[in-house]
């Protein structure tokens, strides 16, 4: 699990490694992650964008941006969280992930949220 807070928003992420969508002789290995995202904040927000950077246990990076999460732009006004889970697959049994979204307040002005590193890893299978 993972947390960052950044102008009042704190992103927290869990991870699991799902076996039904994998296929590890193919070198495909499947994981879910849950976000929750809290404006703890004192002004309104919205997230517009997303940044993440995957890396697999070989080191091999993806970079993916997008807009929003899962077909949405979350408001958040102080107060209130959004929750959403998505998933990734990676070539390893073992890598992590980690990134930014892209919010603007109220009055206009924007930041980037950021998303502490989290792993993605087979139960297990790392030390």
């Amino acid at each position: 699990m993972s947390t960052a807070v950044t102008h009042g928003i704190r992103v927290t992420v869990r991870s699991q490694y799902i076996p039904e969508r994998s296929s590890p002789k193919a070198g495909q290995y499947a994981f879910a992650y849950t976000v929750r995202i809290a404006n703890e904040g004192e002004a309104t927000a919205q997230l517009q964008t997303r940044h993440w950077i995957i890396t697999d246990g070989e080191g091999k990076v993806q970079e993916v941006r997008g807009e929003g999460v899962v077909g949405e732009k979350p408001l958040l006004k102080p107060g209130q969280a959004f929750e959403y889970t998505s998933w990734c697959m990676l070539a390893t049994p073992h890598g992590s992930m980690r990134g930014s979204y892209q919010m603007v307040r109220d009055d206009g002005q924007p930041f980037d949220a950021q998303v502490a590193p989290f792993a993605l890893a087979l139960p297990y299978s790392l030390n």
